[in-house]
């Protein structure tokens, strides 16, 4: 994502993106990009700009309207409304190496398809942690 975000049509939003950029960080997941481009509903935009603190998930916040139905659990996985910031990546890093380690115990178990789930899992977590720039290597400050 460019860490440009300008050219955001919503003040509100604009200045949490100003903010994640002013720590030095990035905006990713699937609704980034729609939120960059302008191309939220004005419904959408206007329900988001009252509601958007409320919008906090574990890693990340969630933009779908309440129009659109709930959200399935793990967001950060495959909701195209997910979207979440560098101030994240220390807890994403957390559940990669949660994830990583479900995953050896599961190899040990001799249950590959929850190899599989959690390995799949662990590469959805590293695919965010790139596009924030962020390494997937836990860091000095990562407690959680």
């Amino acid at each position: 994502m460019s860490a440009t975000y300008s050219h955001i049509s919503d003040p509100v939003l604009e200045e949490q993106c100003e903010k994640v950029i002013a720590a030095g960080g990035r905006i990713a997941g699937p609704a980034a990009e729609e939120l960059l481009t302008s191309r939220l509903g004005g419904d959408s935009l206007n329900w988001l700009k009252t509601n958007f603190f409320e919008t906090e998930l574990e890693l990340g916040h969630c933009l779908r309207a309440p129009a659109e139905g709930p959200c399935e659990s793990d967001l950060y996985l495959r909701c195209s409304k997910f979207l979440t910031t560098s101030e994240y990546a220390p807890r994403l890093r957390s559940g990669l190496a949660r994830e990583q380690q479900f995953a050896q115990d599961a190899l040990e178990r001799g249950r590959p398809r929850e190899v599989e789930r959690h390995t799949a899992i662990a590469d959805r977590i590293r695919s965010l942690l790139a596009d924030l720039g962020e390494s997937a290597e836990p860091g000095p400050d990562d407690h959680c």
